[in-house]
């Protein structure tokens, strides 16, 4: 009976440990994160043992994981017809709000789910809440794109997928078949589909084959460079889960099919060392000294190597590829794009990038919304349902709904 007793102390006192980790006191329902955090840290352990044991990818591990998690309670609403069709050989999945028939044309949003180019689906029980809730309460038509996923493929084809899928939706005939307005259609993402929807954004207003452009685009958390690991967001949030610094970088590295091994040059920005020519001009349009208000930057300092790694730049040139990285686009083209929503998140790596685009974009004469969370964290938006409920997720949610609503 002792020994049961002392075992069980034992793995309570185990658990403890490796689920309790210090955060920040801002952050939003700590306890909450601690135990989701702990849970995405033990499923990263197990693809990092099956990809060393060669069992199997240890993206696909983590897809896995993450997909038979999300498929507990599927969700219904008799207010939302839901259909999965092709849109030019690209698999999406379409919300249509049915509760107010109306003879007006619809209002639209083209979504693309994050995940880090490698994870996660349209059919996932936290984007498919986010659609319905977006289609029922604007009595909208709410595209979600399923594009490809690494380690299948790599940039640009998840680009590639959104960009034709976007392409064919906007086609006379097609918005005329889903009775959406041809003035009235937005594209949005969050985390890794912020970036694919502003990537997107950016190259549908350079292509002149397209007579329906995008009225608004809606960036959530996004990741928009890979330049610099080292801005204040990241050295300020690099223990924050659930989005940690190395876990940022494989991602970039296994999106732009790169050598795993380069994470280390990555986090220490020695890719983008000044000796590196290719990488000057893109170096100064993501200059944080410039472009982040004076409460983001603290008391940081910018992490400039002078002697870098040429080797990760050679082989994988598509760092500096601006649909890879919007962040890098010239002012001439941001001078083209929609009026604009950024998300961002005070306990984010990425919170930076998305505050650099949005005083790029200002610059250029866009008029953009900034909607900040103190408390919020990378990918809260999508944690507002059980069982990964978070107050903040509720409220990003509504208040990013409310703006399209607003200016949609």
């Amino acid at each position: 009976m002792k020994l049961a007793v002392g075992l069980c102390l034992l793995l309570t006192l185990l658990s403890a440990y490796y689920i309790y980790i210090p955060l920040p006191s801002t952050v939003s329902e700590p306890w909450k994160l601690m135990l989701l955090d702990a849970t995405f840290r033990g499923v990263q352990h197990l693809g990092h043992l099956a990809h060393h044991l060669g069992l199997s990818h240890y993206i696909t591990v983590l897809n896995f994981a993450v997909m038979s998690f999300e498929i507990l309670a599927p969700l219904s609403s008799e207010n939302v017809r839901v259909s999965d069709v092709m849109f030019d050989k690209v698999l999406v999945r379409v919300f249509e709000a049915t509760k107010l028939p109306s003879k007006d044309l619809k209002r639209s949003v083209i979504y693309i789910h994050g995940g880090g180019w490698a994870l996660g689906s349209a059919r996932m029980r936290s984007y498919d809440h986010l659609c319905r809730k977006m289609a029922e309460d604007m009595n909208a038509v709410i595209v979600s794109v399923e594009y490809r996923l690494a380690p299948d493929v790599h940039f640009p084809e998840q680009y590639t997928d959104v960009y034709v899928a976007t392409k064919y939706f906007l086609h006379p005939n097609v918005l005329v078949r889903y009775s959406v307005d041809p003035d009235r259609v937005a594209i949005s993402g969050d985390s890794a589909g912020g970036n694919l929807a502003a990537a997107v954004c950016q190259q549908l207003a350079l292509d002149h084959s397209v007579s329906n452009k995008l009225k608004l685009q809606a960036l959530i958390y996004p990741v928009l460079q890979a330049l610099d690991f080292n801005t204040p967001s990241y050295q300020q949030n690099r223990d924050v889960p659930i989005l940690y610094r190395p876990l940022m970088a494989r991602f970039w590295l296994e999106y732009l099919n790169g050598d795993i091994g380069f994470i280390q040059p990555l986090l220490v920005n020695n890719h983008s060392a000044l000796e590196l020519s290719q990488a000057t001009m893109s170096r100064a349009k993501l200059n944080w000294t410039s472009l982040l208000p004076s409460n983001f930057k603290k008391n940081y300092k910018p992490v400039v190597q002078t002697i870098g790694t040429p080797r990760v730049l050679e082989e994988v040139p598509a760092f500096l590829d601006v649909r890879a990285a919007p962040l890098l686009a010239d002012k001439g083209v941001l001078q083209l794009l929609p009026k604009t929503y950024i998300m961002t998140c005070e306990h984010d790596v990425l919170r930076d990038d998305g505050t650099m685009y949005v005083k790029r974009l200002e610059e250029a004469g866009v008029q953009v919304t900034h909607d900040h969370y103190d408390d919020g964290f990378h990918g809260c938006m999508i944690f507002g349902i059980w069982p990964t409920y978070f107050s903040v997720g509720v409220r990003t949610m509504t208040n990013y709904i409310k703006w399209l609503d607003q200016n949609l």
